[in-house]
């Protein structure tokens, strides 16, 4: 797996990655710090209106950025974007009411919104060879994987020797670390056939509508929300899961999603030679049928509590939660790449990015607020209920044998919408 870093260019963008990500991690942490000098007892409802309008800006900019930036060169479009994330959380520590929390996060979530599906879809530029590609894939996949991981643990280490407005400073490091290795790499050359410049309207709405007609593309729609129902169930209730159905102490909560973690790393491990000898359809399938049947375990759980043998299954459905989700989204890069060219990918990875991120509008609040006022058992109910329409969804819409059609570009997008006879309109 490893061996595709010797791609020189690569290797600088997989470094950026790793460590901008180590970054965000310093900030989670500094960022829950932050809301509880400023709010006390009140700072889960600073951190959830956060990630409220981190999930907005997420969804509803990251297309018309895109848009506007389409014919930027994208090595500054990537230098600006970090740069604007070093300033933001280089504000953090000179923060002192909360307002100012939420527009500095709207900001910062805004430049990542930019940054991140302008990098995803520049990797199948660099990367031509399928097996580079697929490596390239897993390594990212074990990089948000470790990240979960050993942010915390570098955290918390950290904060043994600094205050944790230090913490914000390590991450704009990590922004500028990323910067300056976008900046050393040699990037490809955009097509110099660009066609002629669209709508503003056209260029936002271009990768949703190229979802909508691409029936693999529909199916990862569906199995965004397959994987949104584990993710939201994870990451809000495990610590209810641990303390309150288990009665387990403090430390097991860090275990718990440890084994969600380690399962997601063990499939991206192995996720080159799967999908060599499977193939998307069928690795990723089998994750949208396993992730139900383990929601539906984690959901008996609840209700029965199974006495003692209750930890060691919660361990084994958040192992099985984490390898389903991961054999979605390993492979996941694959299907818009060939769903795209060079013209229309920023297109379709931005529209990914948004879409998939919506649904955490819905599985964030049912694990959240369900969970407070109806119950647990009512939550895990509710995230398995969507998880099996999601996976009804992605098996009804994935041909077995999907028609070897070539992805149209931009300019011929613009065409078929056009009625004969109509003019072309060129800029915003």
């Amino acid at each position: 797996m490893l061996a595709v870093l010797r791609d020189t260019a690569y290797r600088r963008l997989f470094a950026a990655q790793i460590v901008a990500l180590i970054g965000t991690g310093l900030l989670t942490v500094a960022l829950g710090l932050l809301a509880y000098d400023l709010a006390g007892s009140n700072a889960g409802a600073v951190l959830g209106t956060a990630l409220t309008i981190k999930m907005i800006a997420y969804v509803g900019l990251a297309p018309v950025i895109n848009a506007v930036a389409a014919h930027w060169p994208k090595k500054r479009v990537l230098i600006g974007a970090d740069l604007v994330r070093a300033a933001m959380a280089l504000c953090l520590p000179f923060i002192t009411d909360v307002w100012q929390i939420y527009v500095v996060i709207f900001l910062l979530q805004s430049a990542s919104a930019t940054f991140t599906p302008a990098f995803q879809s520049l990797i199948p530029t660099i990367l031509k060879d399928e097996r580079d590609y697929i490596r390239a894939l897993s390594l990212s996949r074990l990089a948000y994987d470790m990240e979960a991981m050993v942010s915390p643990a570098v955290a918390a280490l950290l904060l043994t020797l600094v205050s944790y407005n230090n913490l914000f400073i390590g991450t704009v490091g990590g922004f500028l670390f990323s910067a300056l290795m976008v900046a050393v790499t040699v990037l490809p050359t955009a097509s110099a056939a660009a066609g002629p410049v669209t709508s503003l309207w056209h260029r936002t709405t271009l990768g949703t509508r190229i979802f909508w007609r691409n029936r693999r593309l529909r199916s990862l729609l569906a199995l965004n929300m397959v994987v949104a129902a584990p993710t939201a169930l994870v990451l809000v209730n495990t610590v209810i899961y641990v303390r309150d159905v288990l009665h387990r102490p403090n430390t097991d909560l860090a275990l718990a999603l440890a084994c969600f973690g380690v399962g997601s790393m063990i499939v991206a491990l192995t996720a080159p030679r799967v999908l060599d000898r499977f193939g998307d359809r069928a690795v990723m399938l089998t994750g949208a049928a396993l992730i139900p049947v383990a929601l539906a375990g984690a959901t008996a759980l609840t209700v029965f509590g199974i006495g003692g043998a209750g930890w060691v299954l919660l361990l084994g459905l958040w192992f099985l939660l984490g390898a389903g989700n991961s054999t979605i989204l390993t492979p996941s890069s694959r299907l818009l790449r060939d769903a795209s060219n060079e013209e229309t990918r920023p297109y379709v990875f931005t529209a990914q990015f948004s879409l998939s991120h919506a649904c955490y509008l819905l599985t964030y609040p049912l694990a959240g607020w369900v969970g407070a006022a109806a119950g647990l058992g009512w939550a895990a109910a509710a995230l398995t209920f969507i998880a099996m329409i999601g996976s009804a969804g992605a098996f009804l819409s994935w041909p077995r044998h999907p028609a070897a059609v070539p992805p149209k570009t931009e300019s011929e997008e613009r065409s078929d919408e056009q009625p004969a006879g109509a003019p072309v309109h060129s800029g915003p």
